[in-house]
């Protein structure tokens, strides 16, 4: 087996003395793990950094040996590191995808999206200009997987109209007028979901808790405390930066 391709470094686990095992993401080949020499020395520390880019060959005997990786930096995104917020959103973003997708299944959308998400992240000077891509990328991985939300029409009366909530029970939007009684029972809609733009703080933190409840109910179950510790991360600073914490 061999793969050579350009791929997002996802996460990162010690093996043996001075080597790691890493995943990547790919976009013809998904998720791929690779054992890498000297992964924890100084030459490659830097490189295998979540959320760089590198080009990657991957070489195995059989299928079913755990290949072996030469790593090369394309795009280094280590400057994010000084920044608390955009290395909390790159952290949980790149943990998640790591844990999420099963190896060996190519997801070209969501690798993607992913990519575009690490750039926004890379060039906003807030979370304000990047967060709602996390929401919409949140949103995708559900999909992709099988636990794709339906935000097109209210559930009681298929209208597509005013859609303010998302039953946390079946997944579905809820307008106004049928929100109302539920108050405080419902997961709140951000309107950037579905009219697109950015979206201010308040809405990224409610996008992320409609989304948080879906991956960790339907997707990531036991999984979920693997990632807590990322997740918690990244929302006690988004709710800082929002004056909400």
């Amino acid at each position: 087996m061999r793969i050579e391709a350009e791929a997002i470094v996802c996460a990162l686990r010690n093996h043996g003395e001075h080597g790691a095992i890493v995943r990547l993401m790919t976009a013809e080949h998904g998720l791929q793990a690779a054992y890498v020499r000297g992964a924890r020395g100084r030459r490659m520390r830097p490189v295998l950094i979540p959320g760089n880019v590198v080009q990657a060959q991957l070489r195995a005997r059989t299928e079913a040996h755990l290949p072996q990786a030469e790593i090369e930096l394309i795009h280094s995104r280590a400057p994010l590191l000084s920044e608390p917020l955009p290395v909390a959103a790159v952290e949980w973003a790149t943990a998640l995808t790591a844990t999420a997708l099963p190896e060996g299944q190519p997801y070209p959308r969501l690798h993607a999206a992913l990519e575009a998400l690490l750039s926004a992240i890379e060039a906003a000077p807030a979370a304000s200009g990047w967060g709602a891509a996390l929401v919409r990328y949140e949103i995708l991985l559900l999909a992709e997987l099988g636990f794709g939300l339906d935000l097109q029409r209210c559930a009681v009366t298929g209208t597509s109209e005013g859609l303010v909530a998302v039953s946390p029970r079946s997944g579905r939007a809820i307008s106004a007028g049928e929100a109302a009684p539920y108050a405080g029972k419902l997961l709140k809609l951000p309107a950037f979901i579905l009219a697109g733009g950015q979206g201010n703080w308040a809405d990224i933190v409610d996008g992320l808790e409609l989304t948080g409840h879906f991956l960790r109910r339907d997707l990531l179950g036991e999984r979920w405390e693997m990632l807590g510790q990322a997740r918690d991360r990244l929302a006690d600073r988004l709710g800082r930066a929002a004056g909400l914490r």
